[in-house]
């Protein structure tokens, strides 16, 4: 993490995540118990489910319009650091 604002809004997001997982594992071990010769969900386990029922299939249009869009952005990012440096150093 470059910044500790960045770091924080990365932070909060994983707790939240894990919290989510979390109350599902919770609501999932209470509501239906756990089959005979399985151990019971895990939040390790419902993260990659969870993937996979929310991935969409990739849109080539999407991915290319994205990547535009990045690469521009990371360009004017890269010129504003480097004016900000200069400015530092003068």
């Amino acid at each position: 993490m470059r910044t500790w604002t960045s770091w924080h809004r990365w932070s909060l997001l994983a707790m939240v995540a894990y919290a989510f997982t979390a109350v599902c594992r919770l609501r999932e071990n209470r509501d239906h118990p756990v089959p005979e010769g399985l151990v019971a969900l895990t939040c390790n386990e419902i993260a990659p489910l969870l993937h996979i029922l929310f991935v969409l299939p990739p849109d080539v249009e999407h991915t290319l319009v994205w990547s535009v869009f990045r690469r521009v952005h990371q360009t004017r990012s890269r010129a504003c650091h480097y004016r900000r440096q200069v400015a530092r150093e003068s």
